[in-house]
C-alpha cells in the first residue's frame, strides 16, 4: 500500500474535516476499557479557571479552616451512618470511606475513619465519569443522578468494594462529587465471598461493574437494581447496602449544600482546592527535610494461593531534593491466571496509607497526601498487572507491596530529625481470617468473611512494644466485630475465638503486637464452606526492623472425621483450646489431623469439623539482647512466649517456679552470647562469596529478580527469564494437573501401567 499514490485533496485535512473524523470516531467507539491515562495518574487534576477565580475571592485562611471542618464533620458523619446501617460485615467493622471530590474529581476531604486505601483510588471512576458520560448525549451527568462502580480496573482494590458515587450541582454548575465506598463482599465470584482465590481470569471475578448511572432523581433504578441483585449471592445485602452508601452521601450532599448557602459557591470550590494544595505542597516541604539516600528492601509472598512458590515484592525508596521514588522494578510477572495481581493504582492506595497511618497521621485524609511522590514499576508486573489478569487478591500484592514501603520509609524517619509519628517496625499484613459461604440455619444463600482480619498484630515501636490485635494496616480505626453476633446469621460457631497466641511471637528489644487463635465449626447446615485467602505459610510477610525478628509463619490446621460438638457434650476435657495442643496431642481417636498452606480454595465442610488458624504478630523492633529481663517475664506471665522460647531467645536467666530474674547471670549469658556473634561473624566480602549465587536453585520455583538485576526477571525457575520491558504471559498450570501427573508417574515407576509399547 505504500506505492499508491493518494490524491493531494486527501494528504490534508481542513479543520472542519478533522473535526468530523474526530466525531465519528468518538459516536464509533467500540468499546470503551479503563483508560490507561486516569489510571497511571495519582497526582492533582491541574487547577481551573473556575478554582483559580474562586482561590482569588476566597481564601482567608480561618474561613478556608471553618469550611474544611464543616466538610469533614460531614464525612464523619456519612462514615457513621454506613457503620451503623450497613448490611455487610465490611461496613459494620469499619472498611468504609466516604469523601467529597472537586469538580475535577480529586478527593480533598475524606472521613478521618475507614479504609484510607479508598481515599487515593475513588478518584479514578469519577474522572472516567467526567471524561465519557458527561457529554454523552445518551448517559450525561444530572442533578439526582448516582454512580456505582467497582471493578478494580477503573479505580477501587478489588471487585468486592462497591462505590456509590453523586454529583453535586448549585445554580445549574456542577461544583464537586460526593462518593461512599465499603467492602460489600459478595459480588457473584466463582467462590463465594467475593475474592475467589480460584479465579483464572477476570470472568471469574463476578460483577464488574465500570462507573454506571444507577440513580436517578436521587431513586435508584428498579431494573438496574434487579439485574445486581440476580447477579449475586445476596440479594438482600446488595440493596440494603446500596441504600445505604446513598444516604450516606445524601447526608454529605445535605452539609456541603449549607455551605453553599451559608458562605457560597466560590468558598466551598476555594476551600476543597486550597485543601488539597497546601496538602501536597506541605508533603513536598516534609519530604525535602528527609536525607538524601537510598533504601532496598524486598518481601517474599510464598505463594499464589494455589501453589507454593517464592514471589518476590522488590523495592527501592530513593530520596533526593524534594523527589521521593518508589521504584518496584524487580519485582514478580504477573500471573496471568492466578488472582494474586494487583493494578498499579490499588499498590499506590497502599502506599498512600503508610503516609496517612503512620507516618504523617497529622495531615488532612485526601489524596493530595501521595500526590507528589512517585512510583515506578514493570508493566505487566504483580504490582502492575494487565488488565487481562485477575485482581480479586490483589490484596496478596497490595499488602506485601505496603510492607515494603513501610520497611524502607522506617529508615527515613529514623534519620530525619522532625517527626510527626513514632518509628515502628512493620505491622502484620495478611488477611488470616476465614472467608465463608452457603445456605444459612435460615435458610439464605449467604457468602462473606469474618471480621477477625481486623485484628492485625501492630509493629513494635522505638520505645515500646506493639499492641496486640489493633487493626488492619488499611483502616487504623476499624472493629473486629462480635462473633455472638455473627452467630445469629451464619450457621458456624468459633470455639475459640481472640485467644492469644503463645510463641507466635516477633521479638525484638520491643516485641510485635500478638494475633490471636480462630477455630471454627459448621453447626447448623449441610450445605457450607469455608476459604483461606493469605499467605505466610511458609515465609513470612514481614520484616523485622533494626534487629528485631520478623513474625512466624502461620499455617492452616484442619481436623476432620470427628463432630466436635459431640466431644464437647459428652467428653469436653478433651477439647483443647490452642491449635498447638489440638495438632501435637491429637485428643480426638480416629480423627485425621492435617496442615496446610494459608491459599485454601473453597472447601465446604460437615458438621464439627475443626478449621483453625493464627492471626499474625507484628514485627519486632530491635536487638532481642537489648530487651528488659522483667519484659520477658511480662510475657512469659501472660502466656504470650513459653519460657524455653523465652530463655532461647532473650538469654534472660530466671527461676522456672517464681519467674525471679538473675540479673547476674542474665548478664553473663548475653554478653556470651555477643562473643558467640562476634566468632560467628566473618567480613563482608567473604560473605557475599557464599551468600550470593548468580541465579535462584534449580528446586526453587521463583519469580521475580535475582539479586540487583532488575531487567531480567524469573518466571519459576533458573533457566526460564524474560527481560523486564518486554511483558508476556505468565501462566501456571492448573495444581490439579500437577498433581495427576505426579501420580502418573509414580504409577508408570511401579510399572502400573503394564508394557505400554504393546
Amino acid at each position: 500500500m505504500s506505492d499508491m499514490k493518494m490524491p493531494n485533496a486527501a494528504k490534508t485535512l481542513s479543520p472542519e474535516d478533522v473535526k468530523l473524523v474526530k466525531k465519528f470516531l468518538s459516536d464509533t467507539t467500540l468499546f470503551l476499557g479503563p483508560d490507561p491515562e486516569i489510571m497511571q495518574n495519582h497526582d492533582l487534576m491541574p487547577r481551573t479557571d473556575v478554582e483559580d477565580k474562586c482561590i482569588k475571592k476566597v481564601n482567608e485562611t480561618h474561613m478556608i479552616a471553618k469550611i474544611r471542618d464543616r466538610i469533614q464533620a460531614g464525612c464523619d458523619e456519612g462514615y457513621e451512618m454506613v457503620e451503623q446501617m450497613g448490611a455487610a460485615p465490611g461496613a459494620k467493622w469499619g472498611d468504609v470511606i466516604t469523601g467529597v471530590y472537586s469538580a475535577s474529581g480529586d478527593l480533598a476531604i475524606a472521613s478521618a475513619g475507614g479504609v484510607l486505601i479508598f481515599s487515593t483510588l475513588v478518584h479514578h471512576p469519577i474522572k472516567f465519569i467526567i471524561k465519557n458520560w458527561m457529554n454523552d448525549p445518551t448517559v450525561g451527568v444530572r442533578e439526582g443522578d448516582g454512580f456505582i462502580h467497582n471493578d478494580s480496573r477503573y479505580g477501587n482494590v478489588h471487585n468486592t468494594d462497591q462505590s456509590m458515587i453523586l454529583p453535586i450541582f448549585h445554580k445549574g454548575e456542577l461544583v464537586c462529587w460526593v462518593a461512599s465506598t465499603v467492602h460489600e463482599g459478595e459480588n457473584g465470584a466463582i467462590e463465594p465471598g467475593g475474592m475467589p482465590s480460584m479465579a483464572e481470569s477476570p470472568c471469574d471475578e463476578g460483577l464488574k461493574m465500570s462507573p454506571f448511572r444507577v440513580v436517578e432523581n436521587y431513586q435508584i433504578k428498579r431494573d438496574i437494581l434487579t439485574f445486581l441483585q440476580n447477579s449475586v449471592r445476596e440479594p438482600k445485602l446488595q440493596y440494603e447496602d446500596m441504600k445505604v452508601k446513598l444516604y450516606a452521601c445524601l447526608r454529605i450532599k445535605q452539609r456541603v449544600e449549607e455551605t453553599l448557602n451559608t458562605d457560597g459557591p466560590e468558598a466551598l470550590i476555594s476551600t476543597l482546592r486550597l485543601t488539597m494544595e497546601n496538602v501536597r505542597a506541605e508533603v513536598v516541604r516534609r519530604v525535602s527535610e528527609w536525607p538524601d539516600m537510598t533504601v532496598r528492601t524486598y518481601i517474599i509472598q510464598d505463594s499464589t494461593l494455589r501453589e507454593n512458590c517464592v514471589v518476590k515484592i522488590n523495592c527501592k525508596l530513593t530520596k533526593t531534593g524534594d523527589r521521593l521514588i518508589f521504584d518496584f522494578r524487580g519485582s514478580s510477572p504477573e500471573f496471568t491466571n492466578r488472582a494474586t495481581n494487583t493494578i498499579v493504582a490499588g499498590l499506590k492506595g497502599m502506599l498512600a496509607q503508610v503516609f496517612l497511618c503512620y507516618v504523617w497521621p497529622d495531615l488532612p485524609r485526601g489524596q493530595a497526601a501521595f500526590a507528589p511522590i512517585e512510583v515506578i514499576t514493570d508493566p505487566h508486573s504483580i504490582v502492575n498487572c494487565s488488565y487481562d489478569a485477575p485482581n480479586s487478591q490483589s490484596l496478596m500484592s497490595i499488602f506485601t507491596g505496603f510492607t515494603a514501603g513501610q520497611h524502607a520509609v522506617a529508615k527515613f524517619l529514623y534519620s530525619c530529625p522532625e517527626k510527626y509519628t513514632k518509628v515502628h517496625a512493620p505491622t502484620f499484613n495478611m488477611i488470616n481470617t476465614f472467608i465463608w459461604g452457603g445456605v444459612s440455619q435460615h435458610g439464605e444463600t449467604l457468602g462473606n468473611l469474618c471480621a477477625d482480619l481486623n485484628g492485625m498484630g501492630a509493629g513494635a515501636r522505638s520505645d515500646m512494644d506493639g499492641e496486640h490485635a489493633l487493626a488492619p494496616i488499611f483502616a487504623t480505626m476499624a472493629d473486629i466485630g462480635e462473633q455472638e453476633l455473627n452467630e445469629e446469621d451464619v450457621p458456624f460457631l468459633q470455639l475459640v475465638s481472640k485467644k492469644m497466641t503463645m510463641d507466635a511471637v516477633a521479638p525484638g528489644k520491643y516485641r510485635g503486637g500478638q494475633g490471636y487463635t480462630m477455630m471454627v465449626s459448621t453447626k447448623d447446615s449441610e450445605q457450607w464452606g469455608f476459604m483461606t485467602v493469605c499467605q505466610g505459610a511458609k515465609i513470612p510477610p514481614i520484616q523485622g526492623l533494626f534487629g528485631g525478628y520478623a513474625c512466624g509463619a502461620y499455617p492452616l490446621c484442619k481436623v476432620k472425621d470427628v463432630n466436635v460438638y459431640d466431644v464437647l457434650l459428652n467428653e469436653p476435657e478433651k477439647f483443647k483450646h490452642s491449635i498447638a495442643e489440638i495438632m501435637n496431642e491429637q485428643p480426638f481417636e480416629g480423627a485425621s489431623y492435617t496442615t496446610h498452606h494459608m491459599g485454601m480454595g473453597f472447601e465446604i465442610s460437615k458438621k464439627g469439623e475443626l478449621f483453625m488458624i493464627s492471626q499474625g504478630a507484628g514485627a519486632g523492633y530491635g536487638d532481642l539482647l537489648e530487651r528488659s529481663p522483667d519484659a520477658v517475664i511480662k510475657d512469659i506471665e501472660e502466656h504470650l512466649i513459653s519460657q524455653g522460647v523465652a530463655e532461647q531467645l532473650y538469654k534472660v536467666k530466671f527461676d522456672p517456679v517464681t519467674l525471679s530474674v538473675n540479673y547476674d547471670a542474665t548478664k553473663a549469658a548475653r554478653n556470651d552470647e555477643r562473643k558467640a556473634r562476634l566468632a560467628r561473624g566473618v567480613p563482608f566480602a567473604e560473605f557475599i562469596k557464599t551468600w550470593n549465587q548468580p541465579k535462584p536453585p534449580a528446586y526453587l520455583q521463583y519469580f521475580g529478580c535475582w539479586g540487583d538485576d532488575v531487567d531480567t526477571l524469573y518466571a519459576g525457575g533458573p533457566d526460564i527469564t524474560r527481560k523486564a520491558n518486554e511483558p508476556r504471559p505468565n501462566y501456571m498450570r492448573n495444581p490439579k494437573d500437577v498433581r495427576i501427573d505426579e501420580l502418573e508417574a509414580r504409577l508408570a515407576a511401579l510399572g502400573a501401567h503394564g508394557d505400554e509399547k504393546k
